[in-house]
């Protein structure tokens, strides 16, 4: 067994049921990583590493069914203009219409691939890691959006409109229009962009917990009697990752759709 409990992984321990250890529970450690190496100064560890990687994939991806685009497609660029066109018609333009949303499609399909990306790698061999499991990454995201629908909102009405487009400026509310302003400001400040990153975070988090869990079981399970709890076992982890490869690209679909609303929000008019 590791000489460190925070290092235990399920293939680096011979430790089982009925073997007098107890189980490798994951926990917070599972999602801490010492540096990997030092690039100018700047320590890189496995989460940022696999961020960079993703950049290469999707930047790579795109490069590669785009460089020479032909009348009659590819396979690759056949896929890769099947992804663009989800994005841009099934999201942006749904959400912000054609005239509006067409300035917004490089923005919105680059955020969609590069946060699946980073979600897949949870089931890829030897990554084995959701990148947005590691809160700082989301939370990156949402304030790329958050600054966007901000400076948005006031260019497009000015100083004071664009407060009353944040606040919910509405006189007919009456007396109870000061209490609505201040909880419209707090839901749109704060709340708002808290959410959008912990939505994707959360979902990622708990789903690598859940594929660690049931992945250790199955190791651990397997002694003696315990090896027909190690296939059931080994059955969950199977049937989660199938289950993740939805929520991947749900929760990178989501993320999308609700920065497409922020922004349409930004730019409506305000009655």
């Amino acid at each position: 067994m590791s000489a460190d409990p925070t290092t235990v992984l399920a293939f680096e321990t011979d430790c089982h049921i009925f073997d007098g250890c107890g189980f490798p529970a994951p926990g917070l450690h599972s999602f801490v990583f010492e540096p990997m190496f030092t690039v100018g100064g700047i320590e890189i560890n496995k989460p940022m590493l696999l961020a960079v990687l993703s950049t290469v994939v999707v930047v790579g991806f795109f490069w590669a069914a785009f460089n020479k685009p032909k009348l009659v497609p590819g396979k690759l660029q056949m896929v890769a203009e099947a992804g663009y066109d989800f994005i841009r018609t099934g999201v942006v333009y749904e959400s912000l219409g054609k005239r509006e949303g067409k300035k917004y499609v490089p923005l919105m399909v680059s955020l969609f691939f590069f946060i699946w990306i980073m979600n897949l790698w949870a089931i890829i061999p030897f990554a084995q890691f959701p990148v947005v499991s590691v809160i700082g990454f989301p939370v990156a995201l949402a304030a790329i959006v958050y600054i966007l629908w901000v400076s948005l909102t006031f260019k497009r009405h000015g100083f004071v409109g664009g407060w009353k487009n944040i606040s919910g400026y509405d006189p007919s509310i009456g007396p109870a229009l000061p209490f609505v302003m201040v909880i419209e400001i707090m839901s749109n400040l704060l709340i708002r962009p808290f959410t959008h990153a912990v939505r994707l975070f959360a979902n990622m988090f708990a789903g690598h917990v859940l594929l660690l869990i049931f992945t250790i079981a199955s190791w651990y399970l397997l002694n003696g009697i315990g090896i027909a709890y190690a296939g059931v076992s080994f059955v969950m982890v199977i049937l989660m990752t199938a289950f993740e490869l939805f929520i991947q690209a749900l929760q990178a679909y989501v993320f999308v759709l609700l920065a497409c609303n922020y922004v349409q929000g930004a730019l409506a008019e305000h009655h």
